[in-house]
């Protein structure tokens, strides 16, 4: 057999997300398509006898997005549909296995309200604006249990559980600099039918906290450092003992790039710094983003 981590989980687990709480005017609203390749190690938890494990996942997804007023106040809700397909290897016992997954991943969806410095504007009263503020926000991102899943298969596109991740974020402008940070915590809910069928899998919160500084060139035109970290996340299959817990780093880099009128490019790359349980992926994808305003 191979891992007891979810392929796709490995991934979303790691976000990178520059100015995600970076004010627009009400009535904005978001198309894109994006794509992305990751490849690396998996490590395990010493109890579960698999060792040189890696895998490689390709990853498309259509995305939307729209803007809109809450007691005076920006909020923002997107909602993304990945596919996935990939290859996984590792040594079991005195033999190595190799496994390939494609299908339809778990949908993912987040809300987001600005607290601060990021009030309900037309794009007529956003275009006015003399100055960028200190903006402090909310978010709760949660994903549904819609990929591919079997109970008896123990590496899945999907993770048959939902997922939620309340975050609190600040983001504070210098002149052509965004300085963000953001803190907050994945909470699981049980997988009723892990593998081999019918056993439940739990898995503890795990903490997620990430950075970013971000340098506008012109409008459309920036680029960012990206760091994140996570902890915590320990699982349980059945009545056994927990896993070891996670601690894992990455850091990446953003570029985005501005096309014809309310077009852009975003690419990204990020790598795994350190990591005792859970994926070492070196990631790098690219998106295509379509914005268009309401007029009033």
């Amino acid at each position: 057999m191979l891992a007891s981590v979810l392929l796709i989980t490995a991934v979303w687990g790691q976000d990178l997300e520059p100015r995600s709480y970076s004010a627009s005017p009400v009535g904005t609203s978001f198309a894109g398509v994006g794509f992305g390749r990751s490849s690396g190690d998996i490590s395990f938890d010493p109890t579960v006898p698999i060792t040189n494990a890696s895998a490689t996942l390709y990853s498309p997804a259509l995305g939307l997005g729209q803007t809109f007023g809450v007691l005076g106040r920006q909020a923002l809700f997107t909602v993304s549909l990945p596919y996935a397909w990939g290859n996984a290897s590792g040594d079991v016992g005195n033999g190595e296995q190799n496994i390939y997954r494609s299908g339809l991943a778990d949908v993912k969806a987040r809300f987001s309200i600005n607290l601060r410095g990021s009030p309900a504007l037309t794009p007529r009263e956003f275009a006015k604006r003399t100055h960028r503020s200190f903006i402090i926000g909310t978010s709760l991102t949660f994903t549904a249990p819609a990929g591919q899943y079997s109970g008896e298969k123990l590496i899945n596109i999907g993770t048959n559980r939902w997922s939620f991740k309340p975050e609190i974020g600040v983001s504070y402008p210098v002149k052509k600099l965004d300085l963000d940070l953001y803190a907050g915590a994945w909470f699981f809910t049980e997988n009723g039918n892990f593998y081999p069928g019918q056993v439940t899998r739990s898995q503890d919160p795990l903490t997620a906290i990430q950075a970013h500084v971000s340098y506008t060139v012109r409008r459309s035109l920036w680029l960012a450092f990206d760091a994140t970290w996570y902890g915590g996340g320990a699982a349980t299959v059945g009545s056994g003992a927990p896993t070891e817990r996670q601690s894992n780093s990455r850091v990446g880099g953003t570029v985005s790039l501005p096309l014809a009128k309310g077009q852009s490019i975003k690419i990204a790359y990020s790598s795994g710094v350190t990591g005792n349980v859970g994926a070492k992926f070196n990631t790098i994808g690219a998106g295509w983003q379509y914005v268009w305003f309401r007029r009033h």
